[in-house]
C-alpha cells in the first residue's frame, strides 16, 4: 500500500521588517549606503516637487487643454467625443469584469486619468464644472460596466463583437459625422488632432497589424512557393526601410497612382502606413514563436486526422503567441510612440499639438519643458499600462514557468 505524498508549499515571504533588515541593513556598509540613498532620493523628490508646484508654469497646458485632447475639433461638436468616451468606458468596464487582471491596468489607467482630470485643483479653461461632472460620470460608467461584466451575463464572443461594432460606429459615424446630417454634420479629419488622433492611430495600427502579421508569418512558413515568396519579400522590404519612408510613400507617391481628382484621407493614409510597417515586425515576432513549437506536436495532430487549418489555429498559434508575448507587446509600445512621426503628413497628433502651442505664442517659447513634460507623462502612463498588462497576461498563462 503506497503512502500518500505530502505536498510542500512554497515558503512564505518574509515580513517587511525582516526583509529590510536582511537586504538593506545587514551590515554597517549597507546601512550607510541605504541611508545615503534615501537622503538622496528625498532631496531629489523635494526639488522636483517644488519645481512642479511652485516654479513650473503650466499655462500652455491649462489654456489649451482641449486642443491637446482633440485638436481643432469644433467645440460645439465635442459632445460626440464625449459620447465616444462614455461608450469606451462602458466596454472597458465590462471587459475588466470578464477578463479580470488582463484588462485591469487599462481600466485603472483610464479611470485614473479621468478622475485626475475631473478632480485636479487647478483652474483649466476647458474643464468647466459640467465637464468635470461628465468625467466623473464616465468613471462611474466604468465601474458599472465592471459590475455587469463580473456578473458573467455577457460572453467573451459577444464582447468582442460589441467592441468591433462600437469601434466602427465611433470611427465611421460618430466622430467624422454624416454628409447630409445636421445633428452629426461632417467634420474632416484635418480638424482632428491631439491625443484623439494618437490613440486612433495606435489602437487602429495594433488591432489591424496583429492579424496581418499572423498571416504573413504563416505565409513565410508555407509550402506554397508563391505565398512564401510574397510573404518573405513583403516582410524584408518593409523591415528594410524606416517608418518615415513608408509615411512619405503613402503621403506623396500613393497620390500618383490614384485617379486624377481623387482624394485619399491623410489620416487613413497614415493608419495604413503604420499598419503595414507594424505588421512586418509582428510577423517576424510570430515566426519566432512558431519555430519554438515542437514539430512533434504537429506530427501527432496529423496522426489523429487533424487538417492543417485546425493544427495551426488550435495547436501551433496559441503556443507561438504565448511564447512571444513580451516581443509583441514591445512592438506595440514602440508603435504607439512612433505615431509622433505622422506630423510629416501634416497631422497634428499629441506631440504636433505641443509644438504648435509652443510656437503659436512667443511667451510660451520659454515653457517648452512644461509642455513636453506633460506630453511625456501621457505617453509614459499609457505605455506602462500596456507593459503591466503584458506581465499580467504572462503570469496568467504561465510564461517562463515549467
Amino acid at each position: 500500500m503506497s503512502t500518500p505524498t505530502k505536498t510542500l508549499r512554497p515558503p512564505a515571504p518574509p515580513a517587511p521588517i525582516t526583509w529590510v533588515h536582511q537586504n538593506l541593513f545587514n551590515s554597517w556598509l549597507n546601512s550607510i549606503l541605504t541611508i545615503f540613498t534615501l537622503l538622496l532620493i528625498i532631496v531629489a523628490l523635494r526639488t522636483v516637487l517644488y519645481w512642479l508646484i511652485n516654479v513650473a508654469d503650466w499655462r500652455p497646458v491649462t489654456q489649451y487643454f482641449l486642443l491637446f485632447m482633440v485638436g481643432q475639433y469644433p467645440q460645439d461638436m465635442v459632445w460626440r467625443v464625449g459620447l465616444s468616451l462614455a461608450l469606451v468606458c462602458i466596454l472597458f468596464g465590462v471587459s475588466w469584469g470578464v477578463g479580470g487582471e488582463l484588462i485591469q491596468s487599462f481600466a485603472f489607467t483610464l479611470g485614473g486619468l479621468l478622475a485626475a482630470a475631473a478632480l485636479i485643483p487647478i483652474q483649466i479653461d476647458d474643464l468647466t464644472m459640467l465637464v468635470r461632472i461628465f468625467l466623473l460620470a464616465c468613471v462611474l460608467l466604468l465601474y458599472l460596466g465592471f459590475i455587469w461584466g463580473r456578473a458573467k451575463s455577457i460572453r467573451g464572443l459577444y464582447l468582442i463583437i460589441a467592441w468591433i461594432v462600437t469601434a466602427g460606429i465611433i470611427t465611421m459615424v460618430l466622430l467624422p459625422g454624416l454628409s447630409n446630417s445636421n445633428l452629426l454634420r461632417e467634420i474632416p479629419t484635418t480638424l482632428w488632432g491631439g491625443l484623439l488622433v494618437t490613440l486612433i492611430l495606435a489602437v487602429g495600427g495594433i488591432v489591424l497589424s496583429f492579424p496581418i502579421g499572423i498571416l504573413l508569418a504563416l505565409g513565410r512558413r508555407s509550402s506554397l512557393p508563391v505565398v512564401k515568396a510574397f510573404s518573405t519579400a513583403f516582410i524584408e522590404l518593409i523591415r528594410g526601410v524606416p517608418l518615415i519612408t513608408i509615411l512619405f510613400m503613402f503621403s506623396l507617391i500613393l497620390q500618383v497612382f490614384l485617379p486624377v481628382g481623387s482624394r485619399f484621407d491623410r489620416l487613413l493614409r497614415a493608419l495604413i502606413a503604420i499598419t503595414i510597417f507594424s505588421a512586418a515586425y509582428t510577423a517576424e515576432n510570430i515566426r519566432g514563436g512558431l519555430q519554438a513549437v515542437p514539430h512533434g506536436q504537429v506530427e501527432a495532430a496529423k496522426a489523429v486526422g487533424m487538417n492543417s487549418i485546425i493544427i495551426n489555429l488550435f495547436i501551433v498559434l496559441p503556443q507561438a503567441i504565448r511564447a512571444v508575448i513580451p516581443a509583441i507587446v514591445g512592438q506595440f509600445i514602440s508603435l504607439f510612440k512612433d505615431t509622433t512621426l505622422v506630423i510629416i503628413l501634416g497631422i497634428n497628433e499629441l506631440l504636433g499639438i505641443g509644438r504648435s502651442v509652443v510656437n503659436a505664442d512667443p511667451e510660451f517659447i520659454q515653457l517648452q519643458l512644461e509642455v513636453y513634460l506633460f506630453i511625456a507623462a501621457l505617453f509614459w502612463i499609457i505605455s506602462y499600462a500596456m507593459s503591466y498588462s503584458s506581465r499580467k497576461l504572462e503570469q496568467s498563462l504561465g510564461v517562463g514557468e515549467r
